[in-house]
């Protein structure tokens, strides 16, 4: 079952569109396992409502009600931008951010308007989209085309609506279910924590579970992080461990780096553990793998290709269901059962909260660079900077480690990586963990602290 909750913005065009796009694949009676809360506004689903298969999930809490018009105006602030200051901020341009306005303006309209008195709907509808044009005078609206539409999509989504607070409330305090809620982007586009102004308009760090889905903070299980092996970005906006040479080509052809709604190529470095570490600040991922915990290593050119933006996967269990976990290490991702874990209480020596995804990408390199710390001025600093002007300007310290030179997509089992692959997981697992990265006695602490797992010597 997957569920839209309250934060989302719901371009219903799209959603049409999309699920038939599914249907021709072989998807279903997908109108009897999706529900659509009613207080969600009216803007363009951004993935298949099917992308997974729990008992219950929900989507992203990122996407009101979206009409044509909001796509429209999504278009012409970019043209303005350009204009005026030289570049854009780099939106996909399905009209998210103008759908985020209005409902932060209180002229917004929700589903459960839409189901309520058509009449009033429609008043509302061309008060809100004379607002618009009275902004954009260029902007032409078929008004009373638009409205035939929406009062035809009305009877087809009314079967799937439900108030979503009442719904989610009757899954976390009924009968013991899975549920799990998934990020629709990486914590640096999140509009309050993200890398401003070249962010997405909602919040999908770990707070949007509660705001987006009337979910209240006690319910929140275990807090999942999901990165990649190296670090991306599509779009405008800073980005410190960017390689623009044949290292960033490598990674984006061979991790085939392009942006799922867009279609453009995405910006590619080396992992950042500075981001990793401020994306744990924000969200505190916490999850362990425990008795009978499957942990999956994921590979980019295994059965299926996963081109998803490194992501924050939040797990939500009801409070009675949630067990006692075990300190166990997982590497993980999001396609399963490529190296599975049976040995009860997992031990691999991996980073504890975290999914490490399409490690083989990395395959071909014969060193490999991590970013450990960011230098202003030639001296490090403690935190991630919000304003972009300061983030252009860091210097980044690397920690250079060998590669491994071998085919790793084969790989079922931890034993059959490469000990140089084995290293690069446990020095990031080690280093994404350090609580005062500013500080070259933590920081060197390997050099340090005899007591710390130490990567294995290679042999000559």
């Amino acid at each position: 079952m997957s569920f839209i909750g309250n934060g989302v913005v719901v371009h219903l065009p799209g959603l049409f569109e999309e699920a038939e796009k599914n249907e021709k694949k072989g998807l279903k009676d997908w109108e009897k396992r999706l529900i659509l809360s009613d207080r969600a506004h009216l803007v363009h689903p951004r993935r298949p409502c099917n992308r997974l298969s729990l008992p219950l999930v929900v989507p992203p809490p990122a996407r009101p009600a979206v009409f044509d018009f909001h796509q429209a105006v999504d278009g012409l602030q970019e043209v303005q931008r350009q204009a005026q200051e030289g570049k854009n901020i780099g939106t996909t341009r399905k009209g998210i951010g103008p759908a985020y306005s209005s409902k932060a303006a209180r002229t917004g309209l929700r589903i459960c308007d839409l189901l309520s008195d058509f009449d009033e709907f429609s008043t509302r509808f061309k008060n809100l989209a004379h607002q618009h044009q009275s902004m954009f005078p260029t902007l032409e609206i078929d008004v009373e085309g638009q409205l035939k539409r929406l009062k035809g999509f009305a009877e087809r989504i009314r079967p799937m609506v439900r108030d979503g607070v009442y719904f989610m409330y009757e899954a976390l305090h009924g009968a013991p279910k899975k549920i799990l809620v998934e990020g629709a982007n990486a914590a640096l586009l999140d509009i309050d924590f993200g890398t401003y102004p070249f962010v997405t308009s909602s919040n999908c760090t770990v707070g949007g579970v509660c705001t987006g889905l009337g979910i209240p903070p006690q319910n929140i299980g275990e807090v999942y992080g999901v990165v990649k092996a190296y670090t991306t970005r599509v779009g405008i906006g800073a980005f410190p461990t960017e390689q623009i040479n044949e290292i960033g080509d490598l990674l984006q052809s061979r991790g085939h780096e392009w942006g799922v709604t867009t279609g453009r190529k995405r910006r590619c470095g080396w992992l950042d553990l500075m981001t990793l570490r401020y994306a744990h600040m924000v969200n505190g991922f916490t999850a362990k793998t425990g008795q009978g915990a499957r942990c999956t290593l994921v590979s980019a050119h295994g059965p299926r290709v996963n081109h998803s933006r490194a992501r924050c996967v939040w797990a939500v269990r009801p409070r009675e269901a949630q067990g006692r976990s075990g300190r166990g290490h997982g590497v993980g991702g999001p396609r399963p059962a490529v190296l599975v874990c049976k040995t009860g209480r997992c031990s691999l020596p991996g980073p504890r909260g975290l999914a490490l995804t399409k490690l083989d990408i990395l395959d071909v390199l014969d060193e490999i660079k991590v970013g450990i710390a960011y230098k202003l001025s030639g001296k490090r600093i403690p935190y991630f900077p919000a304003n972009q002007e300061i983030l252009q300007k860091v210097e980044v310290e690397y920690e250079t480690l060998p590669g491994w030179k071998a085919d790793t997509t084969g790989a079922r089992k931890w034993e059959d990586l490469p000990p140089q692959a084995q290293n690069y997981i446990r020095e990031m697992g080690w280093r994404w963990q350090i609580q005062r990265f500013d500080d070259p006695a933590v920081l060197d602490k390997d050099r340090a602290d005899p007591g710390r797992p130490r990567p294995r010597q290679q042999p000559q």
